[in-house]
């Protein structure tokens, strides 16, 4: 299902250096005694969510009957986890109905304009994803789209056709689902944002979508066994390797791909590892690329730059569809020596060409092997991910399931517009940016 590979020098160094620290944090995760055991649901959710699993393919169902299009409306991992799942396997050119789209991730005045005048032209339903219900960029996108909703249908179609997913007892949104007898999904406690794609956050957007979320889930409690039934499991030595490159001094990692498609896996990755390890002074910085594109920027500095950084692949070792170049008589682009190979055939030949050459630059790689995009291993893939992180930031003495630094800006930004309560720092904040 996934397969990680490395080259056996490093192994052996990483395994020489680390396996003592690898084994304890396998060993405080499983037992959960570890700093924010309090947010481990995620390590069950391939199981527990099964209670909730029908309700979710009749709600999806449901709301495909009578949309065009849905808005998913959440922001890090209320929705990347979603939507890097349906980017990775749904159709790039299609006018499958409903089309999905975002809302509340940023705060483009633009953005909004143009969403609500293209709501005006669809018939359209919400999915409103936030745990407190006052994280402000979601907020604000509920407020603009509940608002437009009413007005277009109607405030009793309305209520048929907006769905939240929050906390289960608390909360401004929970109070607002209440009163307007939304129908609701769950949060459990103790899941974390970005731990929850495997929750209705994640699997409520991704059936919409059309995805076979049993599938899904059936891939991520595979890898749950892989993992819990062993200290010895591959997204542990994923965190040991890693902890390794950063020991030599690499605070790096780029996680690269030569599919398109798991961009939006990259980016929820980056979020994953981000907000998990990056606190006390600590943690890897994540970056990501798709290559053969980024080969053409960024990876001239791969190949020649500083020597900060440590790469892992992530590859897809078969393909779902088959695309063959064609020969051409006069051969006038000098292409016909490729005609016959298949576009797949040339990536693997860029992806080979590509590793050589950054070994040859001195990037220590490992590569993540999936034989085929699907919602398995999609699902196999998320978990495989979230095991390992945790586990790396317990490597790093880290609490993986806290996020104090998130609040920084947005204490700075309430004073900036005057919210309630914040009139002193307001004064301090605005004083603070006149040294700019």
């Amino acid at each position: 299902m996934i397969t990680l590979k490395i080259n056996q020098n490093l192994h052996q160094k990483a395994f020489s250096s680390m396996e003592n620290k690898r084994i304890k944090s396998v060993q405080t995760l499983h037992n959960r005694t570890g700093e924010g055991n309090d947010y481990l649901g995620w390590m069950d959710l391939p199981v527990t969510v099964n209670a909730v699993e029908e309700n979710i393919i009749s709600t999806a169902n449901y709301l495909r009957n009578i949309s065009e299009c849905i808005v998913v409306i959440g922001i890090g991992g209320s929705y990347l986890g979603a939507r890097a799942v349906i980017s990775a396997l749904k159709n790039d050119f299609t006018d499958e109905k409903p089309e999905i789209i975002y809302a509340g991730h940023h705060l483009s005045e633009d953005y909004y304009v143009d969403l609500l005048q293209y709501l005006n032209t669809v018939n359209y339903s919400l999915i409103v994803i936030s745990k407190s219900g006052t994280t402000t960029e979601p907020a604000i996108a509920f407020r603009l789209l509940k608002q437009h909703c009413e007005m277009k249908y109607g405030t009793a179609e309305a209520k048929n056709r907006i769905v939240c997913i929050t906390d289960a007892r608390k909360g401004i949104l929970k109070e607002i689902a209440q009163k307007e007898k939304y129908t609701t999904f769950e949060i459990p406690d103790n899941v974390g944002g970005r731990y929850s794609a495997l929750s209705p956050v994640g699997l409520l957007p991704i059936a919409l979508a059309g995805c076979d979320i049993h599938a899904l889930l059936m891939g991520a409690k595979t890898m749950q066994q892989q993992c819990l039934s062993s200290e010895n499991n591959r997204a542990s030595h994923y965190a040991m390797y890693r902890n390794y490159f950063l020991k030599q001094g690499l605070n790096i990692e780029v996680l690269s791909a030569f599919e398109p498609k798991l961009h939006y896996l990259i980016e929820w990755w980056k979020q994953l590892y981000a907000e998990s390890e990056g606190k006390n002074g600590k943690g890897i910085f994540p970056a990501g690329m798709i290559f053969t594109t980024d080969l053409h920027s960024l990876g001239q500095y791969m190949q020649d730059g500083q020597r900060m950084m440590f790469e892992t692949i992530l590859s897809v070792s078969s393909q779902k569809k088959e695309c063959i170049i064609p020969c051409l008589e006069n051969d006038e682009d000098k292409l016909n020596f490729l005609s016959g190979k298949k576009i797949s055939d040339i990536n693997n030949a860029a992806e080979k060409a590509t590793i050589l050459a950054h070994q040859q630059g001195n990037i220590p790689i490992m590569k993540i092997i999936i034989e085929l995009l699907n919602e398995k291993n999609m699902g196999a893939l998320i978990y495989f991910f979230e095991y390992s992180c945790a586990v790396s930031a317990y490597m790093l003495g880290i609490n993986p399931f806290d996020q104090p630094g998130v609040e920084a800006y947005k204490n700075n930004m309430f004073a900036l517009l005057d919210k309630p309560g914040y009139e002193q720092k307001s004064q301090q904040v605005k004083q603070n940016l006149s040294d700019l």
